[in-house]
């Protein structure tokens, strides 16, 4: 097998008594998107600075292509970062900001400004070279940015929340114009987020961080259908999440079970492959191309149920009392690779 990009191991990092990393174990392929996926505190930015340099971990080694660099200063790492805030020299030109780079390692001029044009092409952007900053839009800077570090032709590309302060029409429009990118020049990214649905439209495996340490790594299909913890299963998307007799899907077992709201219906039969429950609807939220219910089984369990706004009426009112159906297969024991027996469910 070919050398990982970047190979994490045992990695830990400590700022004072507060150990933001905790041992993290991971592989990056080459050319992989791969994002850090977790909340406010889970130590994904942390890692990424380890992997820039910005930070020494306390214990634990960084490999860029199989060669040791836990020690090596940043300017000496085959990486780049793109930040939040863009960071670009307000009174320079886009062009001078994306050459930078390569004037202050000496690369000649004609050869640095050929480069440069080169990377704005690449981010769909010539025609704003001569440009100061302030002149661009937010989804612009953002792609100025990301050619001022590809200028480089870094072997590795870190992200920290690039998107995060953009609206949220032009963040999706841009979710889809960096990986196109990313594809286009074929390094490796690692791109730092705390929005789930972000880390699923973009990544080809995303790591999932909590409290410092990696809960699941996977493609996107896996994180969200097969959730390794309580917590995956709670973090990326929404999920009606039930333990032991409690559980919708399976009675007397001391489990976790995940039931996704969109695998849910409302439906006055249940098939034989299905199970079912009823209860009262105690809310209802229009959310555009979505209309999610709040109901409370006869069991007194809570579940959220989402269906697609295909119809000028709501499906339900508060107040309501209606029947659930979903598949069996759809109701998941957390860390299991298989649905849970649903032996014993009203059907």
């Amino acid at each position: 097998m070919p050398e990982p990009s970047i190979t994490l191991r045992g990695l830990r990092k400590t700022f004072d008594r507060t150990e933001a990393v905790r041992g993290v174990d991971l592989d990056i392929a080459d050319g992989e998107f791969f994002s850090l996926l977790g909340p406010s505190g889970s130590g994904k930015t942390t890692v990424l600075r380890l992997i820039a340099g910005f930070e020494l971990p306390t214990s634990g080694q960084i490999l860029l292509d199989g060669k040791d660099v836990s020690r090596t200063a940043p300017f000496d790492r085959d990486v780049n970062t793109v930040f939040q805030d863009y960071a670009l020299f307000p009174h320079m030109s886009v062009l001078a900001n994306v050459e930078y780079g390569l004037k202050v390692k000496g690369v000649r001029k004609a050869e640095r400004i050929q480069r440069a044009e080169q990377a704005l092409e690449t981010v769909r952007l010539p025609q704003v070279a001569s440009r100061k900053p302030a002149q661009l839009s937010g989804g612009q800077r953002q792609r100025i940015a990301l050619a001022r570090a590809l200028v480089n032709r870094p072997k590795v590309l870190l992200l920290d929340e690039p998107l995060g302060a953009l609206d949220l029409k032009l963040r999706q429009e841009m979710q889809i114009e960096l990986k196109k990118i990313q594809r286009e020049v074929g390094i490796t990214f690692v791109f730092v987020t705390h929005d789930q649905e972000e880390a699923l439209t973009m990544s080809d495996r995303i790591a999932v961080l909590a409290d410092g340490r990696i809960e699941q790594v996977g493609t996107p299909v896996q994180v969200y259908e097969r959730p390794a913890t309580d917590f995956v299963a709670g973090f990326v998307g929404t999920a009606n999440l039930t333990t032991g007799a409690d559980s919708v899907a399976v009675h007397g077992v001391d489990a976790t079970v995940s039931l996704r709201p969109e695998r849910i219906q409302i439906s006055s039969t249940v098939a034989a492959d299905e199970r079912g429950a009823s209860g009262v609807v105690t809310d209802v939220a229009y959310v555009g191309s979505q209309i999610r219910l709040v109901v409370r089984l006869d069991s007194g369990i809570d579940m959220i149920v989402v269906t697609p706004n295909t119809a000028a009426r709501q499906p339900a009112a508060t107040g309501d009392q209606i029947r659930l159906a979903w598949k069996a297969e759809h109701a998941l024991r957390v860390g299991a690779t298989e649905s849970v027996s649903t032996e014993g469910e009203e059907k």
